[in-house]
This record gives C-alpha cells, structure tokens and sequence, in this order.
C-alpha cells in the first residue's frame, strides 16, 4: 500500500485505540527508506485558527471537519487502516499554506 499527497486514510493513531481520519501529506514514494507516513489529523473541534483548514462536505465523512496543522506527524504505513477518499488540489493548496505558516517557512 502506497498512499499519495491528499488521500483521507482511517488510520489507528494509537490513542485509547481509537482511529481517526488523517490527510497523507508526504511525497508519494514507491521505494521509501522506512515504512512512515507523514499526515495532518482531522477533527470535528474548529478552533478558527490560521493551524486549520476548512475542509468542503465530503461524502465518507459524517461531520463537518477540518485540517488541524498543529498536529502534523507521522507513523508507519502499516497502521493506515483503509482510504476514504481524496481532497481536490485547490484544497490541498490551502493545507500546504497553512503547514507552511506553522513551521515557519513563509509559503
């Protein structure tokens, strides 16, 4: 399994053993060093924070959600449980804005 930039993963996050959906924001690589993915977990919490994003109604989620930047991490490919569905560039474009302010890279 290879997961791309801006796939929606259910993926175990090892928290009281809950899953959670996350965004795969890591380059797409067929051949990694080690087996991670890099990732910005979905909550329903809106904050109205620059660390967020606003995501559009998305048919495989249930609630209104939205991109919580601050919480960018990573973890192995293996605990990607199942792919949900894929946000649209102009969406991703805003993530990687908003990563981009919270680490300080001035995008």
């Amino acid at each position: 399994m290879n997961p791309y930039p801006g796939e929606i993963w259910l993926a175990d996050l090892g928290l009281s053993g809950k899953t959670r959906p996350v965004l795969v924001v890591s380059r797409y690589d067929p051949d990694p060093p080690r087996a991670m993915v890099t990732y910005v977990p979905l909550t329903t919490q809106y904050r109205q924070s620059p660390y967020e994003v606003v995501l559009p109604n998305l048919r495989f989620l249930t609630q209104n959600s939205y991109a919580n930047v601050q919480g960018l991490g990573s973890i192995p490919r293996v605990r990607l449980e199942r792919r949900l569905g894929k946000l649209s560039d102009n969406v991703m474009e805003e993530i990687k804005k908003s990563i981009s302010f919270a680490l300080n890279f001035g995008y």
